[in-house]
């Protein structure tokens, strides 16, 4: 019987896994392992580790129950990979691909070390409904504006496969040297934040799948009207379950259709599946402008005021209230994500590359490719962006999003008492009256640290001495 070795990265589930199906073909005992390589250039942040060994946790779970152990270990995948491959005399390897820089490099890398042995290498694609070069436009380039994406890629997600069950597994039963169980992999640091923020969570495929359960007609119905207010369960909260592969884009699809209001949820899949095509052909853009003339933007290195953004003392609530949301909960309502993100990059005028850097840490959902689309997006430098001028006001966005205040009230209690008039603006009532809601401002709640309506202005002056 022939003994294949399938290395789950991206994709830790076992429905609709090509690369681990392909593996168990014909009865094939399968080694099943997960290599952590110090050496990649964007380490996880911490609210993904923790993610990460909860997920890893879940799936050894389901492998044992089927009588698979799950292998764990550090270093470098190419080496370890070979390694592996002469100790259990593996014919082959397979695994689903990687579209983020290392990723690809490491992919390559493992084909070639590994085939020089005379070891089979297989990859698929398992984590996008269409990989990079499946999709450009009519000069052959690739797509660097949304729309008309969109609508030559869903000409095509009606013609997909439909997604693979879970195959049966034959299992190795040997052991390997210097592989262990998932703590192995020493993930966590025991930070309290670190239980706290996932008792917000189920990461696994199971709890994937009852997230995609939520995705009823009526929560389809309610979403195009519904996603962009935080205070409701708008979204479907599935994009650290994509991030991480305990489910496919295709089960999503699959799942809810194209058509009637199962479209605009989908379109928000496509936007992912559209930063990963940016990724894979300007795999610069994690550092560097995708619009070149941002390059000589005049940013601000101002330590203070991005201390002050990411603990949530701004005193503009709704900016305020998505910070202590992410901290507590290692995610942010998507909304909110923009008005953050506008608040720091063009009020504050701090470079956007800090602000990925925090949520990269931060987010459990805190994806390559997305993370710098959306980014870059609100800065104005990338594909298909905001322009620069298009600056949040925070107030109105408060006001228009969460017309209640029950968003912040929820994540800011010391304003909880405010009148709904005053919740996106605590410092437009007396003194008197907000010490009658238990507020001072400057004590109990941070004034705001600047002037919008200035800061406005003087973001626009530096946008147009760029121009100049």
């Amino acid at each position: 019987m022939k003994t294949h070795i399938h290395w789950f990265r991206n994709d830790l589930r076992l429905a609709d896994n090509p690369a681990l199906s392909e593996a168990a073909r014909a009865g094939a005992k399968v080694v099943c392992v997960y290599i952590l390589s110090p050496e990649a250039p964007w380490a996880m942040g911490g609210a993904s580790k923790a993610w990460l060994h909860a997920s890893l946790s879940a799936l050894a779970k389901e492998l044992s129950d089927r009588g698979v152990k799950l292998f764990c270990g550090i270093g470098d995948p190419v080496r370890l990979l070979q390694k592996i491959s002469e100790k259990v005399k593996a014919s082959a390897v397979y695994w689903n691909r990687s579209y983020e820089p290392y990723g690809i490099e490491l992919g390559n890398k493992v084909k070639t070390t590994l085939r020089d042995k005379g070891i089979e290498c297989h990859s698929f694609s398992g984590n996008l409904l269409l990989e990079p070069w499946q999709l450009k436009n009519g000069s052959g380039e690739p797509y660097r504006v949304f729309t008309p994406y969109w609508k030559a890629a869903k000409k095509i997600y009606v013609e997909l496969e439909p997604p693979l069950r879970r195959p049966s597994l034959e299992s190795y039963a040997g052991e390997l040297p210097g592989f262990g169980a998932v703590e192995a992999l020493k993930l966590l640091t025991g930070h309290p934040w670190e239980k706290k923020m996932l008792q917000y969570w189920e990461p696994g495929e199971n709890g994937a799948k009852k997230r995609l359960t939520k995705l009823t007609e009526s929560f389809l119905k309610a979403y195009p009207t519904q996603r962009d207010l935080p205070e409701l369960e708008g979204t479907s909260c599935l994009s650290p379950h994509l991030h991480f592969g305990e489910i496919s884009p295709k089960q999503i699809l699959s799942a809810i259709g194209l058509k009637g209001a199962a479209e605009s949820f989908i379109r928000q899949v496509a936007w992912r599946e559209f930063g990963h095509s940016l990724l894979y052909y300007f795999p610069e853009t994690t550092s560097e402008p995708l619009n070149p003339q941002f390059k000589n933007f005049s940013w601000k290195a101002d330590s203070k005021a991005l201390e002050k953004w990411k603990k949530g003392m701004t005193g503009y609530p709704i900016v305020d209230a998505g910070m202590r949301e992410l901290w507590e909960t290692g995610w942010m309502h998507n909304r909110v994500r923009m008005i953050a993100a506008s608040f720091l990059v063009k009020d504050l005028l701090v470079h956007w590359r800090e602000g990925a850097a925090w949520f990269w840490e931060t987010l459990v959902d805190a994806d390559l490719a997305n993370n710098t689309l959306g980014w870059q997006w609100v800065a104005g430098c990338g594909a298909d962006a905001a322009p620069f001028f298009r600056i949040f006001n925070p107030m109105l966005q408060g006001k228009k999003f969460d017309p209640d205040g029950n968003y912040v009230r929820t994540w800011l209690p010391e304003l909880s008492k405010l009148p709904n008039k005053a919740i996106h603006e605590p410092w437009t009532l007396s003194a008197e009256e907000l010490r009658a809601c238990g507020v001072e401002l400057g004590k109990t709640y941070p004034k705001p640290m600047l002037d919008h309506g200035m800061a406005r202005d003087r973001a626009l002056e530096h946008y147009q001495a760029l121009k100049s």
